[in-house]
C-alpha cells in the first residue's frame, strides 16, 4: 500500500446531493425503458422489420457499446480538471444524448430494410455510447462520495428510485397520451407519429435530467479524494486492468449480473407481448401496471436500506433474488395450470398488480444492493492494488449489463419465433397453443436464469465487518 491512496470520508450526505445522484438516472431510465420495451415492438409491429432482423440489429450496438464502456471508465478514473474527474463526462453527453434519441425514433422513409436495419444500428449506438459517457462516470461517484457501507446502499436506492421513475413515467405517458389509438391506428402501440412525440419528449427530459444532476452534484467536488495525476503508459494500464478486474468479489457480482441482466432483458423485451397477448390488458389497465410497477420500486427504496441495516448485503440480497424469481413466473404457473382468473375476470387484474408489486420490490432491492456491493469492491481491491478504480468496476458492470441486455432481446425475439408468433397480431386473435408455448418458455429461462443470479450472488465474499476493517486500514475518517 502507498502513500499515494486517497479514501473518501465515511460521511452522510446532505439531502440535495442524494436526489441529484438520483436524479441523473432519470435518463438511463427512459432509454432502458425504450430499449427494453418498445424498440422491438416499434421496427417490427410500426416499421416492418423481421423481429430476427431487429433483434440482431439492437444486439449488435449493445454488444459494441459495451466494449467501449471499458474505455469510458478508463479515461473518466484519469481525468483530471478543476471539475474532478467524473464532471466534465457528465456535462458533456447532454446533448449528444438527446440528438441520438430524436434519431433513434424517427426512422428515415422510403429505405431497404437492409438501410433501416444499419440506421437502427447506428443510431442506437449513438444514444448508448453518449449515455455511457454519462452513466459510468456517475455511477462511479457513488463510492467517491462517501464509503459509508449503509450511505452507499442509501444513495443507489435513490438512483433506482428515479431511473425506475424516469422509466415507468414515460411507459405511463406512453400509454395514455402518446402510444394512444386514432382514426389511423386502431392499436395504440402500433400508432407510428406517437412514437415521434414520445421521442421529442424524452429527448428534453433525459438531457434536462444530466444536466441538474450534474450541477447539483457540483458542490460535491472538493469533498471527493484527491488523486496524484497519472503517468500510466498503456502497457502498464492493460496490467493494471488485469489485475483490478481479477478481484474476486467483482468477478462474483459480474457472474450474477450475466444471469440477472439476461433474464432481465428477456422480460422486457417481451414484457408488451405478455401484456397484450397474454393478460389482453388494455387502455387504463396499463395506467394501473404503471403504478404498481412504482409502488414496487419505491418499496424497494425504502426496504433495502432497512433490511440490510446493521446485516450484511449479500445474504439479504440473496433472499430479495430468490423471491423475485419466484414471483415473476407465479402468475403464468398459474395460468397454465388452469387456476389463474381468466383476463376477463374482475379479479385478474389486481391479482396480477399484487404479484408485480412485490415481484418489483424484490427484485429492484436485489439490484440496489448489487450497485452498493460493487462500491465495497473499490476499497477492497484498493487495498490490494493501491488504485481507486471507480469507472473500471462500473464500466465492468455496464459491461456485462450491456452485453447480457442485448442477449436478452435477442432471445426474446429467438422466443417469438420459436412460439411462432405471428406479425401485426391482434390481442384476442393469437391461437391459445401460440400463447402457451410463449408462456412456457418464459416460465423456464426466468426460472433458470433469476435462480443462477440468487445462486452466484450468495457466494459474495465479505460483508459489514470485513469492510469497516478495510476502511480503519486504509485511515477514512467519519464526517457528519
Amino acid at each position: 500500500m502507498t502513500a499515494a491512496i486517497a479514501v473518501p470520508p465515511a460521511r452522510v450526505l446532505p439531502a440535495r446531493s442524494r436526489l441529484a445522484f438520483g436524479l441523473g438516472s432519470v435518463a438511463y431510465g427512459i432509454k432502458d425503458n425504450g430499449f427494453a420495451t418498445f424498440l422491438l415492438l416499434y421496427y417490427n409491429q410500426v416499421v416492418g422489420l423481421a423481429d430476427w432482423a431487429v433483434g440482431v440489429a439492437i444486439m449488435m450496438a449493445m454488444m459494441v457499446e459495451a466494449f467501449v464502456d471499458p474505455a469510458v471508465g478508463f479515461l473518466s478514473d484519469h481525468t483530471r480538471s478543476k471539475w474532478g474527474r467524473r464532471h466534465p463526462w457528465m456535462y458533456g453527453s447532454a446533448i449528444p444524448v438527446a440528438v441520438g434519441w430524436l434519431l433513434l425514433w424517427n426512422p428515415p422513409t422510403g429505405w431497404s430494410e437492409t438501410g433501416l436495419l444499419f440506421y437502427l444500428f447506428g443510431s442506437a449506438l449513438l444514444v448508448r455510447i453518449a449515455l455511457s459517457a454519462f452513466e459510468i462516470p456517475a455511477s462511479a461517484l457513488g463510492p467517491e462520495l462517501s464509503s459509508d457501507y449503509d450511505e452507499r446502499t442509501k444513495l443507489f436506492s435513490y438512483r433506482y428510485l428515479f431511473g425506475w421513475a424516469g422509466g415507468l413515467g414515460m411507459l405511463s405517458l406512453a400509454y395514455a397520451v402518446f402510444l394512444v389509438p386514432d382514426a389511423s391506428h386502431a392499436v395504440g402501440l402500433q400508432n407510428g407519429p406517437g412514437y415521434a412525440r414520445m421521442a421529442l419528449f424524452g429527448a428534453g427530459v433525459m438531457a434536462f435530467a444530466i444536466l441538474v444532476s450534474a450541477w447539483g452534484l457540483h458542490p460535491e467536488i472538493k469533498h471527493l479524494p484527491k488523486l496524484a495525476d497519472s503517468d500510466e503508459t498503456l502497457g502498464e494500464h492493460v496490467a493494471a486492468f488485469r489485475q483490478t478486474v481479477s478481484n474476486k468479489a467483482f468477478i462474483i457480482l459480474m457472474i450474477a449480473g450475466v444471469f440477472a441482466y439476461t433474464a432481465q432483458g428477456i422480460s422486457f423485451a417481451l414484457s408488451n407481448y405478455m401484456y397484450q397477448y397474454v393478460w389482453l390488458m388494455r387502455g387504463a389497465q396499463y395506467q394501473w401496471l404503471s403504478l404498481a410497477l412504482l409502488v414496487g420500486v419505491v418499496i424497494a427504496f425504502v426496504i433495502a436500506p432497512r433490511l440490510t441495516r446493521g446485516g450484511d448485503k449479500a445474504r439479504i440480497g440473496t433472499i430479495l433474488s430468490i423471491g423475485n424469481a419466484l414471483l415473476v413466473v407465479t402468475p403464468y404457473v398459474l395460468r397454465l395450470m388452469g387456476v389463474f382468473p381468466p383476463p376477463e375476470s374482475p379479479l385478474a387484474l389486481p391479482i396480477l398488480l399484487a404479484i408485480w408489486t412485490a415481484n418489483t420490490a424484490c427484485g429492484v432491492g436485489a439490484f440496489i444492493l448489487g450497485a452498493s456491493m460493487l462500491s465495497d469492491v473499490v476499497e477492497e481491491s484498493e487495498q490490494r492494488t493501491g488504485r481507486r478504480s471507480e469507472g473500471v468496476f462500473f464500466s465492468g458492470s455496464f459491461f456485462v449489463q450491456k452485453m447480457v441486455g442485448g442477449l436478452g432481446i435477442f432471445m426474446a425475439s429467438t422466443i417469438l419465433a420459436i412460439a411462432q408468433f405471428p406479425a401485426m397480431a391482434k390481442p384476442g386473435a393469437v391461437p391459445l397453443a401460440t400463447v402457451d408455448r410463449l408462456t412456457l418458455i418464459f416460465i423456464v429461462l426466468m426460472l433458470v436464469f433469476y435462480g443462477l443470479a440468487a445462486l452466484v450472488y450468495s457466494r459474495f465474499p465479505f460483508g459489514r465487518a470485513e469492510h469497516q476493517a478495510r476502511l480503519d486500514r486504509l485511515g477514512a475518517t467519519g464526517s457528519a
